[in-house]
C-alpha cells in the first residue's frame, strides 16, 4: 500500500521522459562508463546454446568415435582404402553433426535476443530500456507487474510492490516489499511497482548462481536421448568380451595372414557401434530448432521438442491465449442511480492512478479519459490473488473517495442483485467488471466488505482468429484441452463455446483441495473460472499425479508457477518476463497457431528416431552374435569392414537419414528402450543365425583358390536381403517415397553385383547359381519368419 501526495508527478516514465524532481536518478553516464571498464556488469552468459569450440568437441571426442579412429588407423596401414571407408564415414557423420548444431545455435541465438527481458534503468534521472546484459552494479532499475527481476538489489522505491520469490525460495505468498528491502535475481513482480538498485550482478546474482550448471538444454527430462545413453552402456558392455574373443580368435586360432586376420577382427568389431543413432538424434533436433526459428519459436530447451510431443492434456490460459491480449469497453451499466457521468470521471481517475496498467485497465483508459481535478492520494495495485484494485481520490470539489474495480463475484456478497446482470453478461462471452465505492481504508483486509455497487463496466474480448483452428487440431491429434483463468466461468465458458471447445463449466473455487479428488474433477471437466496462480500450479499438479504429460501456456504473471511445474511451460512473446524466463517454448510472434507446428515436430522427431534407433539396433545385435557364433565354431569372420560400411550405408546410413526427416504425426509414446529393444533383438539374432547359417552351407559348398570370397559373398548376399526387409517394415506405411527409398536401396546393391569394377572394389562375386539361389531362399524365409516374430512381439509385448 502506498500513500501518495497529492501533488506528485503521476505520469509513468518513457524513455523519452523528463527527469521528475524529487526522486532517485540513478547513475551517471560516467559512472557507467567507469563500471563498464572496471567489468562490472551483468555478463551472465546466454543460456541459450553452447560455444563452437563446446560443439565440436562434442561431436567430435565420443566413446565411439575413439574405438571407430583407432581401428581406422589400424585399417589404414593393413588393408587397402575400401576397407577403411568406415572411417570417412565417421569424418562426415561428425562433420554433419557440428554444422546442423551450429546453424541450430545461431537460430537459438539470433531468437533468444529477441525474446530476452528488456528491464529499464533510470540513468540521469530518465528511463531507458537496455538489455540484460548492460546492466552495471549500482544500475537503478525499474519495475512493474510482469517484471522479472534480473539482478539482486535492494529496493528505493516502493508503489504497493509484491515479488513472488516462490521460484527461489518454495514460499508461495507474495512477498510485500519496503525501501530498504533486498530482492533477488529470479523472482517477480505481481502487483504494484517500484525501483531498485543492483548490488550483485553477472555471476554473482544469487539466479545466476543457481543457473550457473542447469540452464543449458538440461532443464527438462528427454526420455529418447536418456534411452539412447542407456543402449549405448549396454552395448558398450557387450563389445567389450566379443571384441577380446574375436581378436583371439581371428590372430591366435586361425593361421590366417596377419593383414587379413586384422581386418576380419577390426570387420566384426566395427557394425557392433550404433555410431550414427547419437548423430542422427542430434541432428533431428537441431533441424527442428532451425525449423520452428523459422516461425518465431524459440525452443530455450532442446528436449522441449519431445517433451510437448508426448504431451496429453494442454492447459490454456484464457486472456493472451485463445483471446487477443487487448479488449474494448461494450458497455456501462450504472447501478443504484449513479450518475453515469460521475462514474465515467472515477473510471477515469482510476485508469490514470496505475502506471503500469493491465488489459482491463487499458480498455477503461482508452475510453474514459482522466480528468483534471481529481488526485490519486493512495493506489491499492491489482493483484492476480485478489482479483481487483483500487484507489483513493481527492476530488475537485474538496470531496475524499475511495474505489475499488474488480470481479464482481468477489466483491459482492452472492444475493447481491447486480450479480444476476453479471450472469447475464457472462453467458454472452463478455467480461464484466465492477466499480464499488467502498469505506474501509484500502488496505484492511476486509475493504470490499460493505462496498457499494456503483456500475458495471462491460469489456468485449477479441477472440483469436487461430484459436478455433488450433483447438480443433488438438482434438483431432488426441491431446485434451483445458482452459484454466482467472476470469468468471461462465465468460470463460462462453468463449470457450464460441470456439468450439465443449465440456463442464467448473467455477474453481468450488474445486476440492485434495490432490486426487482435484485430479478426477479435472478429467471431467473442460473450462475452469475463477483459478488463483495457487490453483493453477496445483491443477497441474493433480493432473500430472494421474498420469497426464501436461503443457501449459500463459503469458501473465499468474501463470508463472503453473508454467514451471507444467511438463512444458509455453509462453507468448509479448508475455510478462516472469513467464518468458519460466517457459521452455516462447512463440516470439505471438501466435497460438504455431503450437500445432512445435507438436508436429516433437512427434517427427521422436516417432522418426524410434524407426531410424530399431535400425541401427538391428545391426547392433547381429553384429555381436555373428562375432559370438564366429568364435564358438572357430571359422574365419565372414566380412571385411568394407562389406559391411557397403550394408550400413544402404540399409541404414542413407535410409535412417531420410527416415529421421520425415514427416510423422504419431503421438510420441513411452518407454522408449523397450519399445527399440523388443524389435531389434529378434530382428538381429534372426538375422545372424540367417547370415550364420548361410556361410556355414557357403564353406561346404567352395573349396579351392577364392572359396573365402565366395561364401562371403552369399553370406553378404543373405545379410542384405534381410536386413532391406528390416528396412522395408520400418519405412512402413508406404508413400511413394518411402517404395521408392526402398527399391533404390535394393537397386544400389544390385548395381554393385554386376558392375565389374564395383565387384572388385567391394570383394564381392557370386559364383555359381547353386549357392546364390540358396541365400535369397534362407533370406526368403528369415524375411517371413520376421513378420511374423514382430507381430507376435505386439501382440505379446505391446509398449
Amino acid at each position: 500500500m502506498t500513500h501518495i501526495d497529492a501533488g506528485a508527478d503521476l505520469d509513468p516514465v518513457h524513455p523519452t521522459a523528463a527527469p521528475v524532481a524529487g526522486r532517485a536518478r540513478g547513475l551517471t553516464a560516467a559512472e557507467v562508463a567507469g563500471r563498464v571498464a572496471r567489468g562490472e556488469v551483468n555478463d551472465v552468459p546466454v543460456r541459450s546454446s553452447r560455444s563452437l569450440v563446446e560443439i565440436v568437441r562434442a561431436n567430435v571426442f565420443t566413446r565411439f568415435n575413439a574405438i571407430i579412429g583407432v581401428l581406422w588407423l589400424i585399417m589404414l596401414f593393413v588393408a587397402p582404402i575400401q576397407d577403411s571407408l568406415f572411417g570417412f564415414v565417421i569424418l562426415a557423420n561428425t562433420g554433419i553433426g557440428i554444422v546442423q548444431e551450429w546453424r541450430a545455435k545461431k537460430t537459438l541465438d539470433s531468437l533468444a535476443v529477441i525474446g530476452e527481458a528488456r528491464p529499464t534503468v533510470r540513468r540521469d534521472g530518465v528511463a531507458t530500456v537496455v538489455g540484460t546484459s548492460e546492466i552495471v552494479l549500482g544500475d537503478l532499475i525499474e519495475i512493474g507487474p510482469g517484471d522479472k527481476i534480473v539482478v539482486d538489489g535492494a529496493c528505493v522505491e516502493t508503489d504497493g510492490l509484491e515479488i513472488d520469490e516462490s521460484l527461489l525460495t518454495g514460499e508461495a505468498d507474495p512477498v510485500v516489499k519496503h525501501p530498504g528491502d533486498p530482492v533477488m535475481s529470479g523472482s517477480f513482480v505481481v502487483a504494484g511497482g517500484g525501483a531498485f538498485t543492483a548490488t550483485k550482478v553477472g555471476r554473482e546474482a544469487y539466479a545466476a548462481q543457481l543457473a550457473e550448471e542447469a540452464s543449458r538444454f538440461t532443464l527438462v527430462h528427454s526420455e529418447l536421448r536418456s534411452g539412447i545413453s542407456t543402449i549405448l552402456k549396454y552395448v558398450t558392455w557387450m563389445m567389450i568380451p566379443t571384441a577380446i574373443g574375436l581378436v583371439i580368435s581371428q590372430l591366435v586360432v586361425k593361421e590366417n595372414a596377419f593383414k587379413d586376420s586384422v581386418a576380419r577382427t577390426v570387420g566384426g568389431i566395427v557394425p557392433m557401434v550404433p555410431e550414427g543413432l547419437v548423430l542422427l538424434t542430434s541432428v533431428a533436433f537441431a533441424i527442428g530448432v532451425i525449423r520452428l526459428g523459422r516461425k518465431q519459436c524459440l525452443v530455450q530447451e532442446l528436449p522441449a521438442i519431445e517433451g510437448l510431443a508426448r504431451v496429453d492434456t494442454v492447459c490454456l490460459d484464457k486472456t493472451g491465449t485463445l483471446t487477443e491480449g487487448g479488449m474494448d469497453v461494450a458497455g456501462l451499466h450504472p447501478l443504484n442511480g449513479s450518475d453515469e457521468a460521475y462514474v465515467r470521471k472515477v473510471l477515469g481517475a482510476l485508469g490514470e492512478s496505475d502506471p503500469r496498467p493491465n488489459a482491463s485497465l487499458k480498455a477503461v483508459i482508452d475510453a474514459y479519459p482522466a480528468g483534471e481535478d481529481w488526485r490519486c492520494t493512495e493506489a491499492l495495485p491489482f493483484s492476480s490473488a485478489r482479483k481487483y484494485s483500487g484507489a483513493r481520490f481527492s476530488e475537485g470539489d474538496g470531496q475524499s473517495s475511495a474505489w475499488l474495480l474488480g470481479a464482481p463475484d468477489v466483491l459482492l456478497p452472492d444475493d447481491d442483485p447486480a450479480l444476476t446482470e453479471t450472469e447475464r453478461l457472462n453467458e454472452e462471452g463478455l467480461r464484466v467488471l465492477l466499480l464499488a465505492r467502498v469505506t474501509r481504508d484500502l488496505d484492511d483486509p476486509e475493504v470490499a466488505r460493505d462496498a457499494r455497487p456503483t456500475a458495471l463496466v462491460v469489456l468485449e474480448q477479441r477472440l483469436r482468429p487461430d484459436a478455433a483452428d488450433t483447438l480443433r487440431y488438438f482434438d483431432e491429434q488426441n491431446v485434451r484441452a483445458k482452459v484454466i483463468s482467472g476470469d468468471n466461468a461462465v465468460s470463460v465458458g462462453a468463449v470457450a463455446g464460441k470456439l468450439g471447445l465443449t465440456g463442464e463449466v467448473v467455477d474453481a473455487r468450488h474445486l476440492p483441495a485434495e490432490r486426487d479428488a482435484m485430479g478426477e474433477a479435472l478429467d471431467g471437466a473442460t473450462v475452469f473460472g475463477r483459478v488463483t496462480p495457487q490453483q493453477k500450479r496445483d491443477m497441474v499438479g493433480a493432473l500430472q499425479s494421474r498420469g497426464h504429460t501436461v503443457a501449459m501456456t500463459g503469458d501473465g504473471v499468474n501463470d508463472v508457477l503453473a508454467l514451471k511445474d507444467a511438463d512444458i511451460g509455453v509462453s507468448m512473446g509479448s508475455g510478462s518476463e516472469a513467464t518468458r524466463a519460466v517457459a521452455q517454448i516462447v512463440l516470439l510472434d505471438n501466435s497460438f497457431a504455431t503450437l500445432p507446428s512445435v507438436v508436429a515436430e516433437g512427434r517427427r522427431v521422436i516417432g522418426n528416431i524410434t524407426r531410424v534407433a530399431t535400425l541401427f539396433l538391428v545391426k547392433t545385435v547381429y553384429s555381436v552374435l555373428l562375432a559370438v557364433l564366429v568364435v564358438c565354431w572357430q571359422v574365419e569372420y565372414p566380412f571385411l569392414p568394407r562389406h559391411l560400411t557397403l550394408l550400413s550405408t544402404l540399409t541404414i546410413g542413407v535410409p535412417a537419414f531420410f527416415l529421421a526427416l520425415a514427416p510423422n504425426k504419431e503421438r510420441a509414446k513411452p518407454h522408449f528402450v523397450r519399445r527399440v529393444m523388443r524389435y531389434a533383438i529378434p530382428g538381429g539374432v534372426l538375422a545372424a543365425l540367417a547370415t550364420f547359417a548361410t556361410y556355414l552351407i557357403a564353406r561346404h559348398s567352395y573349396t579351392g583358390e577364392g572359396a573365402l570370397e565366395a561364401e562371403t559373398s552369399a553370406a553378404t548376399l543373405t545379410l542384405f536381403l534381410i536386413s532391406l526387409w528390416v528396412l522395408a517394415i520400418i519405412a512402413r506405411p508406404y508413400t511413394w517415397w518411402r517404395l521408392g527409398l526402398v527399391a533404390a536401396m535394393g537397386g544400389a546393391f544390385l548395381l554393385v553385383l554386376v558392375v565389374p569394377w564395383l565387384q572388385h572394389f567391394f570383394a564381392l562375386r557370386l559364383v555359381g547359381t547353386t549357392m546364390p539361389w540358396t541365400a535369397v531362399a534362407i533370406a526368403a524365409g528369415s524375411a517371413a519368419a520376421l513378420e511374423y516374430l514382430w507381430r507376435w512381439v505386439d501382440r505379446r509385448f505391446p509398449a
